[in-house]
């Protein structure tokens, strides 16, 4: 998965509901613009006006759906970047 946070105006945080997530619709009602695919996935309970999301790696940001091109790509990319250099002797 990929991951970011939104904040929000903390007066936002008041409307909020407490024992769910959010919908995209509601989300989105709220003001919030990304691609699509994201998906508000948890609570962050000392801040809750900041908004946890998540989305599939490989997640064409038009449609919303996993591209398994794209997927392979970011997989790939991902594992590239997360190498640990060589060892020095």
């Amino acid at each position: 998965h990929e991951y970011r946070h939104v904040i929000l105006p903390k007066e936002l945080s008041k409307s909020l509901p407490r024992n769910r997530l959010l919908s995209e619709a509601e989300w989105r009602h709220m003001g919030v613009q990304q691609s699509r695919g994201w998906v508000h996935y948890a609570v962050h309970r000392p801040e809750p006006h900041i908004l946890l999301f998540r989305r599939p790696l490989g997640t064409d940001p038009v449609t919303g759906k996993v591209n398994a091109e794209l997927e392979r790509e970011a997989k790939e990319k991902y594992q590239s970047d997360n190498v640990p250099p060589a060892r020095r002797r």
